[in-house]
């Protein structure tokens, strides 16, 4: 589950890959497990659960939890997307005001997003479905730190 190994798929070749088929195959809830990691050695802990569910033609993301901060301290964590498909069996993420985020598929799971001067990076591993996670790079001027996200059947 820790591996920093990011295997490509492609849903023409690999058996996973062709598991993942549409924004079906998210459905339902998901323990999550977060870390994020800073330059200065500085680790946040998140435990808690996303849950997709359709809404009209595309999936609402939100997740819920808590965040362990490096002193200890514990604080109540939510976030909100939506997930709809997109061209070329992509998926497309958008934040919850329906901004675009990113894009991504089984055949190319990585992506980039520009926030201002800061740049985002993720990719996407699904070799152990329905285990799955997302590995995000993010630096700029306002932040810089490293996220793994697992998820799990709930």
């Amino acid at each position: 589950m820790f591996s920093n190994k990011s295997p490509r798929i492609s849903a023409a070749s690999d058996p996973v890959g062709n598991q993942i088929t549409g924004l079906h195959n998210f459905v339902g809830t998901w323990h999550l497990n977060r870390k994020i990691l800073q330059p200065n050695g500085d680790e946040f802990v998140f435990k808690g659960k996303a849950d997709f569910t359709w809404l009209e033609n595309r999936l609402l993301y939100q997740e819920d939890g808590m965040v362990t901060l490096p002193n200890g301290a514990e604080l109540q964590a939510e976030r909100t997307y939506f997930w709809q498909m997109g061209n070329n069996h992509q998926f497309d993420v958008y934040f919850a005001d329906n901004r675009y985020f990113h894009s991504f598929s089984g055949a190319t799971p990585q992506a980039e997003h520009l926030c201002g001067t800061d740049h985002y990076k993720v990719n996407y591993t699904f070799d152990r479905w329905p285990l799955w996670e997302s590995s995000w790079q993010v630096k700029g001027p306002r932040k810089d730190y490293t996220m793994r996200n697992w998820y799990q059947p709930g």
